[in-house]
């Protein structure tokens, strides 16, 4: 009976999906037997002093699912065709697994990624978080409320490439913050920017086809481009960003570059190595990604005109997010793409998901051509400026010249580097910092697995403090250097 698999103390409460799932446990292992019959809705609800109701409702499943039949007047039996019972149970831990495409094996075994508990640190130097308290709660609110309001006539789908209105806010945006000039047509709205490089690797990648990569890199735009079975060529960086110097002979179909800031070494990549990358890409039929992830944000730089605002730069395509200045849980990012691919980027975003998420893209729209969202980033590289001060002095007074920071002029995070510090130290060094509380990851995944990963063997920390603020920013330094002198005692 059902009972003896519930027990008595299951009654308590006991519902119409707790009598399906302990009869249809029983059918499977048997216990019934086929075209057995099962106790009756009546006795099996006095047994569990539960409504004949509840059990019917449980017997009514069984019956929609074939594992029982069902006549007036007389009590349910199990359904002839439940024969093969093994077919029906847990496959076995030696079942094989399904077979996955080339794509999916891919994906599966890239590297994974870190994942940190919320809460359970001091400081997390995680790069890409942004501090709750910096979001404009009360005028996205009201954004988005008056985007509800305006009803349409009838419920569709929208346009893959994006609401036009927000298309031509971003165009002016664009021109004023960073001189580039596109028409609305040229821009295709994303689910975030990660979306946008699927987006270039399934159009301009095939396996066996060659990529150039900046190493160190953007570790999920390598796997991105990889994951297509395509195959990188990672070329390496200096302070001017990407070597175009070694781009001869690599007969790559695409580019992923940072010239902005190169991630995550910071980098600004000059004039004249921008014209040698783009005349690179014309002369080899190549396309060039100008990922501009953190263009809001320059101290004590002024900012360099994208590659898509030079002359020539039809190999362009640009692009763009709001998770730096907004929020990454938007999931807002946008592509200028040349204007003879916009309609063969259009269809790729159709098939991928129709379309992004209408309301949000009005509300964006609505921030950008009121000059909320301007007065927003301007806030932000303030508040941001004085978090890359707090952490720089911090750093500074605690370490002394027993450090080398790139990449501190722009953007939200910086590299601190060790030079007298073996790398051999870093695992332990990491381990040793999240038990005092802080968060600190190494830069040496982000390099290429090849030769050039010798170019780090001193500890190299990426720190990222736009989620942080001041007095959590110094009493993580503080902490990192106790976690530092743990490792060297132990050393």
């Amino acid at each position: 009976m059902v009972q003896s698999t519930m027990g008595s103390g299951y009654r308590q409460g006991i519902g119409a999906r707790q009598i399906y799932e302990a009869l249809r446990d029983q059918i499977l292992g048997g216990v019934f037997g086929t075209d057995g019959p099962l106790p009756s809705s009546r006795a099996l609800a006095l047994e569990l002093g539960v409504s004949r109701t509840t059990v019917t409702a449980a017997h009514e499943q069984l019956l929609a699912e074939g594992f029982i039949t069902v006549r007036q007047g007389r009590r349910p039996r199990v359904a002839s065709a439940v024969v093969d019972r093994d077919v029906c149970r847990k496959p076995s831990k030696s079942a094989r697994p399904i077979r996955l495409s080339a794509y999916g094996e891919r994906i599966r075994t890239a590297a994974p990624w870190g994942r940190t508990e919320a809460g359970t640190l001091i400081a997390d130097f995680r790069y890409g978080d942004l501090a709750p308290s910096d979001f404009p709660a009360a005028l996205w609110k009201r954004a988005i409320n008056a985007a509800m309001a305006r009803r349409p006539e009838r419920l569709t789908y929208g346009d893959p490439q994006g609401s036009r209105r927000l298309r031509t806010a971003l165009q002016g945006y664009l021109w004023r913050s960073r001189t580039l000039r596109c028409d609305p047509e040229q821009i295709i709205i994303v689910n975030g920017s990660q979306q946008g490089l699927d987006l270039c690797a399934r159009l301009f990648l095939d396996p066996g086809d060659r990529f150039v990569i900046e190493n160190p890199c953007y570790a999920m735009a390598r796997q991105i481009f990889a994951a297509t079975g395509a195959s990188p060529v990672p070329i390496a960086v200096d302070d001017d960003g990407l070597r175009t110097d070694l781009l001869a002979g690599t007969g790559a179909r695409l580019a992923y570059v940072t010239p902005s800031h190169q991630f995550p070494l910071g980098g600004v990549m000059p004039i004249p190595r921008r014209h040698r990358l783009i005349e690179w890409a014309r002369q080899h039929d190549a396309c060039v990604i100008e990922d501009d992830y953190d263009s809001e944000y320059r101290y004590d730089i002024n900012p360099v005109p994208p590659l898509h605002g030079l002359e020539d730069s039809d190999n362009v395509i640009y692009l763009g997010t709001i998770s730096k200045t907004l929020s990454p849980t938007l999931r807002i990012g946008y592509l200028v793409v040349p204007h003879g691919l916009q309609d063969a980027f259009a269809r790729a975003k159709r098939l991928t998901d129709r379309h992004s998420p209408a309301t949000e893209q009005e509300a964006l729209a609505a921030l950008i051509e009121g000059g909320v969202y301007e007065s927003h980033v301007r806030r932000m590289r303030r508040l941001n400026g004085e978090r890359r001060r707090t952490l720089l002095d911090a750093l500074r007074v605690t370490f002394g010249d027993r450090i080398a920071v790139e990449g501190a002029n722009a953007g939200l995070h910086i590299v601190v580097r060790f030079p007298d510090v073996p790398r051999r130290l870093e695992p332990d060094l990491i381990e040793t910092a999240r038990r005092v509380g802080v968060g600190v990851r190494s830069i040496a995944p982000l390099y290429d697995s090849g030769a050039d990963a010798v170019l780090v063997d001193h500890v190299s920390l990426m720190l990222g403090y736009s989620a942080l603020d001041t007095r959590q920013i110094e009493r993580g330094v503080h902490l990192l250097a106790e976690a530092f002198g743990q490792v060297r005692a132990r050393a």
